[in-house]
């Protein structure tokens, strides 16, 4: 392996993970709004459909953004720089 490629893959390697950092800002995203949400259906058990509604969603998006994340990761290290 020359010098060339070897700096390639460790800034192949580099930029993967620093795509991935993103991943845990949707798990942190995922667990307070449950975790509001479920305070909420504590405090308030009449409107439960609809808080457990918009929590999924809240959820969804916040999983999008890691899905996002792994994507771009994996474009990185799999498709550019052959």
């Amino acid at each position: 392996m020359e010098v060339g490629d070897a700096i390639l893959l460790a800034g192949k390697a580099i930029g993967a993970g620093l795509a991935m950092v993103g991943a845990a800002g949707g798990g942190v995203g995922i667990g307070l709004s449950v975790q509001g949400a479920v305070q909420a259906m504590g405090r308030n058990p009449d409107f439960t459909p609809t808080i457990q509604t918009n929590m999924i969603l809240g959820v969804a998006f916040s999983e999008a953004v890691a899905i996002y994340c792994l994507v771009i990761s994996l474009i990185l290290l799999f498709v550019f720089g052959g």
